[in-house]
């Protein structure tokens, strides 16, 4: 079923980016699309607002309930839409190699020292500001996103991801201390992909013995096969511990390529 719905799917994130909606059998009110027009992308910066200011207490830059920021215009923003309410409930933008370079780089980099991946970027796409509404935080719903990322790296030829997976920092930082330490033996990249925070959260005040749960959207993305690329960096607007994370597609874990990437 999945991979037949993919080939709709193509259609939908196709470079001269045609308007579509799919239905999935299996989630039959959820569609998804890239927004194409300006008002579109403002319904996805107003569920940003809704789930980072409001949920969060994140500090955001936008007005009047629309998290907006310097990157959104150079982004390709993906939507999922509940098609009885016509609502936006989930999204991802996406930043493509060339629009990075208009913007005069990744968004990340402002947290973390990207030197060692600069020979990447011209294959490198950078995801962010994922989120789902309260009432649609599912697995379906974010593997709709994750389908529509990856038809649009494989449309478009882009061999890797990066993006910030966030611990919310509500206790200080001990979680995402203690949630590094564990992650890191298994899943720390090689040296040639390490990254360095601007804001380092480890000191020695913090723990790293609590038993703490990833974070959904991190726990999926090394699923996938990510890596993280090294030390978490606070982040003080979102008040989160950041780890920059890195999937190269060939790395994909096979289950999930062959229902992603097909």
């Amino acid at each position: 079923m999945l991979n037949k719905e993919l080939l709709l799917l193509n259609r939908t994130v196709e470079i001269n980016r045609k308007h579509a909606s799919i239905l999935l059998a299996d989630q039959r009110r959820l569609s998804i699309s890239l927004a194409f027009t300006q008002v579109e992308v403002e319904e996805a910066q107003r569920l940003r607002y809704k789930v980072f200011a409001e949920e969060m207490g994140a500090q955001l830059l936008g007005t009047g309930g629309l998290d907006v920021d310097g990157f959104d215009q150079y982004c390709d923003h993906l939507i999922v839409r509940d098609t009885d309410t016509n609502q936006v409930i989930g999204t991802y933008r996406i930043l493509s190699p060339e629009k990075a370079n208009e913007a005069g780089g990744y968004y990340s980099a402002a947290e973390f020292d990207l030197s060692r991946l600069t020979h990447l970027f011209n294959r490198t796409v950078e995801v962010g500001r994922a989120c789902v509404h309260q009432n649609y935080r599912n697995g379906g719903t974010i593997t709709m996103l994750w389908a529509g990322l990856a038809k649009y790296m494989q449309i478009h030829n882009y061999e890797y991801m990066i993006g910030c997976g966030s611990v919310s920092m509500a206790d200080g930082g001990h979680a995402a201390a203690s949630l590094y330490q564990r992650l890191q033996d298994d899943y720390l990249s090689p040296l040639e992909y390490r990254v360095f925070p601007r804001n380092p959260l480890l000191n020695e005040s913090l723990r790293t013995d609590m038993q703490v749960a990833c974070p959904p959207l991190i726990k999926g993305y090394l699923r996938l096969g990510a890596y993280i690329c090294g030390e978490p960096a606070w982040d003080p607007y979102f008040n989160t511990a950041d780890m920059l994370v890195m999937l190269p597609l060939s790395r994909m874990n096979p289950r999930y390529a062959a229902h992603f990437l097909k």
